[in-house]
């Protein structure tokens, strides 16, 4: 699944101060600290140049013991994407690079595949930013606010282009509803306005960041992929992982 890969890069945000599982980039999953984990899932995509974005030494020398390339970011970013347009100064100053991949540093399952399915929207080049989403089969992620929905229409190829995201039951009447998964393909241009706006309304109001983007007139398609991979936000899904990958190294 190899593509062209001279234009695009993965950036790895790491954010040791998380409120719920804290220090959770060198938490140990299978004898890797989760960031690693997260990096080779990365590299194993072969999409091309990846790159961790830390706030903390320790995630740095870790990084760096186990080969991967690292940089240090500020520790005052709001958010996942302040720090990776950071990094992306630091690491491309002459703007070479013009597809940015935000893979969470969180997401240690994610496979290689569900990687590659974030760039197909960008297909289309009136896509500003593609991201992920699957259908919900579990019934009580449907009233779940944890887990965020997509609301769009259907482009055909099994891509959806984003109306809006909320963490209510939406929509409502019958039919699918779809989780939303927190990966992002930007176009340079558009990670670079996305960072240049301020928090939007609705934003604030339903605490999601990329609504951002849409009340800004910014076009968001949706890959819709057969599973999500598991995030590590409290010490049951750190267990979680540490199942899921425990055979493999």
């Amino acid at each position: 699944m190899a593509t062209d890969n001279n234009n695009k890069l993965i950036l790895i945000p790491a954010r040791m101060a998380s409120t719920r599982l804290p220090g959770k980039p060198l938490a140990d999953i299978a004898g890797l600290p989760m960031i690693i984990q997260v990096w080779k899932r990365a590299m194993e995509a072969e999409i091309g140049r990846v790159v961790i974005a830390c706030d903390d030494e320790a995630v740095e020398d870790v990084a760096k013991s186990h080969g991967a390339e690292v940089v240090m970011t500020s520790q005052n970013h709001e958010s996942g994407s302040d720090r990776i347009w950071e990094a992306l100064q630091i690491v491309d100053p002459k703007a070479e690079m013009d597809t940015i991949i935000n893979v969470q540093g969180d997401l240690p399952t994610i496979d290689k595949a569900t990687i590659h399915a974030s760039l197909k929207p960008l297909a289309d080049e009136r896509v500003d930013i593609s991201t992920l989403a699957t259908e919900i089969k579990d019934e009580a992620e449907r009233t779940n606010p944890n887990v965020v929905k997509l609301i769009g229409s259907d482009r055909g190829n099994h891509i959806m282009r984003a109306l809006y995201f909320s963490r209510a039951t939406a929509p409502t009447g019958e039919g699918p509803l779809y989780h939303h998964i927190g990966l992002y393909a930007y176009r340079r241009a558009a990670l670079e306005k996305f960072v240049s706006l301020k928090p939007s309304p609705l934003e604030l109001r339903e605490k999601l960041e990329q609504l951002r983007a849409l009340e800004a007139d910014m076009r968001i398609d949706a890959a819709i992929v057969d599973t999500v991979p598991l995030g590590v936000d409290t010490q049951e899904d750190l267990i979680e992982a540490r199942k899921v990958l425990g055979h493999k190294n």
